[in-house]
């Protein structure tokens, strides 16, 4: 069976490689490592090295992250656009997590040799990256931040809503996140317990704010979400 292409054209809007002409995506493309993978594979473990960058073309992947007690947690999910696995490149080459497919999954892939040249070649490639990097350092202070200043309601609105606007598309019913989402996934991105998180989001379903069905919300009144991420209402228990 050929392997897998994909159109230069699904490279235009990647975070990677915003900014470059069609010419260009096109010799990227043609570099580019294609797979089709199946969901739950691993595409790679915390600690592999030989860390390439990764982007997903169609679908979604779980980062997992195992501490030394062995619990997992989940950190991030990757979307369609989006790439993982680019900070092992510029640490100790070494992933730092493991990387899981949440659904099926076409991925495309370059070798840090390559990623280098092409960022030589073309520095716009080179400032994409400290973009990329910077985003997610922002983010991480930004779940630090909540970590250490807000209450568990507010933590789970602020997931939610990111996650919202990550993978979030409308649908009759609401916006709907496109991964699918075990409550243990929303805890660990939340920073609570999976108790906390199940009773908040079943006091949240109850209340019609959202719509849970096989592993996917429905957010019904985002606003009220964002009111409650501001601190203006407390759901953490259910309402009468």
């Amino acid at each position: 069976m050929a392997a897998p292409e994909i159109d230069p054209r699904a490279l235009a809007d990647m975070q990677l490689f915003r900014g470059l002409e069609g010419t260009v995506l096109a010799a990227i493309a043609a570099r580019a490592r294609v797979r089709q993978l199946p969901k739950d594979l691993r595409i790679f473990s915390q600690g592999d090295q030989g860390a390439h960058a990764h982007a997903v073309i169609d679908g979604g992947v779980r980062i997992v992250q195992t501490g030394a007690d062995g619990a997992e947690v989940v950190m991030r999910f990757i979307g369609p656009g989006e790439m993982f696995g680019t900070v092992a490149l510029f640490t100790d080459g070494r992933y730092p997590a493991d990387a899981i497919t949440l659904s099926d999954t076409l991925e495309a892939s370059w070798t840090e040799a390559e990623l280098l040249q092409l960022m030589a070649r073309y520095p716009q490639i080179a400032i994409n990256v400290i973009r990329i990097l910077g985003g997610r350092l922002q983010e991480a202070q930004h779940r630090v931040r909540e970590l250490a200043t807000q209450r568990a309601e507010r933590r789970v609105a602020h997931a939610v809503l990111r996650l919202a606007q990550q993978a979030g598309h409308s649908t009759v019913d609401g916006t709907a996140i496109e991964f699918p989402l075990r409550r243990k996934d929303v805890a660990d991105i939340s920073g609570t317990t999976l108790h906390t998180a199940s009773r908040i989001l079943t006091a949240w379903e109850k209340a019609g704010l959202l719509l849970s069905n096989n592993q996917r919300l429905i957010i019904r009144q985002p606003a009220e979400l964002r009111r409650i991420a501001e601190d203006a209402v407390d759901w953490s228990e259910p309402r009468m």
